[in-house]
Parts: structure tokens; C-alpha cells; sequence
């Protein structure tokens, strides 16, 4: 008899399982207002406030625009960074001298929060989208870039060793032998920028935005509809899935070769 877990049927029963579960907890807490001390429930509200507010936006005409507002920024900001964070990613895993011009100050920014950026972009940008799109950019750029530093740094030495033997130039080995062999990495890369560009496009929206996932959240915090505010979480915790999902998707089918040697192993 095969093992439960082996089976995709036994996968499921286990992933709809766990759902289950932080459902019941979550009833269970909201309805008993569970004081835990240093966490309370007294304020949550169960699941089914938390579905019929679902349900109010759903028939709305306020969710085809704020979902358009998030994905178009998060659209806009990701494929950018995803650009020139890849460019910059084999540049500075190839060249010492690029390491040693770009590196430095990209690490000196990459440590700091996308809600210190905010003022800064509202500064240099004329207009609030703009200061938006380019706070996503910088939250998606950095894992996709370091990523890709250590996807190219990682490539078997001897393989462009070999490739150079055989009379491949540079745009030859970069080609048939650095992107490929880092290419696992980069697709890392992408689907973690893609939850981070969410994280920091609804950190914007709080602060900047009109219309979007983010700033219906923090509307419905000013206005204490908690049940809204959860319906903002969970939308944003979807299209982050969703969209990871779907970058880590379009990787499997970029990089046949990595699944076969997975499953090889």
C-alpha cells in the first residue's frame, strides 16, 4: 500500500486538511473572543463576517478597480526590476570588476524597508503612480538580483572551461552555458521578488494610493471595518500565491533540463 502522503490525492486531503484546521481555530478563537494574553481575539471577526464582507466587495464595483490599480503597479514595477536585475545579476557574477562597482552600493540599499523609500519617491517622482511603481521595483530587485549573482556565480567552472576549449566566445558561453546553468536560480529569484513586490506595493498603497488591494486594507483599518480589513489580507495573500505560482510555472517550463535532473535524482 502506497505511502498516504506519496499520493497526490493523499497531498491534498492533507493541504485541505491544514486549511480546515486554521479555519476551525480561527472560528473557534473569534467567536469565544480568546485572550490569550499576548494575543487577543476579543476584536477578530469569524470567518463568516469575514465572508459575507467578502461577498459585499465581490458584487461591487470597487474590486475590478482596485485589482486592476495593484496588478497594473505590480505589473509595471516587477518586469522592470526583473530587467535589470538580471542584467545586473550576470554582469556582476561574471566580472569581478563590475562586483566590485555595482555590489557595494546595491548592498548598502538593499537593507532598507519600502516604507522609507516613500517619501524619497514622492520626491523624485511627479506623480504618485510613479512613486508606486518604482517602490515594487525596488522590493522585487533585490532577491531577483542576488539570485542571479549566486545562479551565475554557481555554474560549474569546468563547463565553461570546456565550452572555452572548444572555441566559444563570450557571447557563446553567456548564452549556452551561464544562463542555462544559472537559470534554476533565476526563477528562484523572480517568484520570491514577485511576493515581495506585492508586500511593498500594498506598503505604498497604504500611504499614496487612491484605489488598490492596499489602500482598500488601510481604508477599512481607518474606518475599523475589521471584517474588510481581513478581506484585504486574504486578497493579497491570493494574488501573491497566484502570481508566484504562476512565475515558478513559466520557470519549470523555461528549464526542462533542471526537472529532468530532479527527478533523476
Amino acid at each position: 500500500m502506497p505511502n498516504l502522503l506519496s499520493t497526490r490525492l493523499g497531498r491534498r486531503a492533507l493541504q485541505l486538511g491544514s486549511v480546515l484546521a486554521c479555519l476551525l481555530f480561527w472560528q473557534l478563537a473569534a467567536s469565544q473572543r480568546l485572550d490569550l494574553g499576548l494575543v487577543t481575539f476579543r476584536n477578530v471577526p469569524p470567518p463568516l463576517e469575514v465572508l459575507a464582507a467578502a461577498w459585499a466587495l465581490v458584487s461591487s464595483d470597487a474590486l475590478a478597480r482596485h485589482l486592476f490599480s495593484s496588478l497594473g503597479r505590480v505589473a509595471a514595477g516587477y518586469l522592470a526590476a526583473a530587467l535589470v536585475a538580471v542584467l545586473l545579476g550576470l554582469a556582476i557574477g561574471r566580472s569581478r570588476w563590475a562586483e566590485s562597482l555595482l555590489l557595494p552600493p546595491l548592498e548598502v540599499l538593499r537593507p532598507i524597508p519600502a516604507v522609507a523609500w516613500i517619501p524619497l519617491a514622492i520626491l523624485m517622482f511627479p506623480s504618485s503612480e510613479l512613486s508606486m511603481i518604482f517602490i515594487t521595483f525596488t522590493g522585487a530587485l533585490f532577491p531577483i538580483l542576488l539570485n542571479t549573482v549566486h545562479g551565475v556565480e554557481g555554474v560549474d567552472r569546468r563547463l565553461i572551461a570546456s565550452a572555452r576549449s572548444l572555441g566559444a566566445g563570450r557571447l557563446a558561453i553567456l548564452r549556452e552555458v551561464i544562463i542555462p546553468g544559472a537559470a534554476p536560480s533565476i526563477v528562484t529569484g523572480l517568484a520570491i521578488g514577485m511576493g515581495t513586490s506585492w508586500f511593498c506595493l500594498v506598503t505604498a498603497e497604504m500611504i499614496s494610493g487612491q484605489w488598490g488591494i492596499g489602500y482598500y486594507t488601510w481604508e477599512a483599518y481607518t474606518l475599523q471595518n475589521y471584517a474588510d480589513i481581513i478581506v484585504g489580507m486574504l486578497l493579497i495573500g491570493l494574488l501573491g500565491m497566484l502570481s508566484s505560482g504562476l512565475i515558478k510555472r513559466l520557470g519549470g517550463l523555461a528549464t526542462p533540463w533542471y526537472r529532468l535532473q530532479e527527478k533523476s535524482a
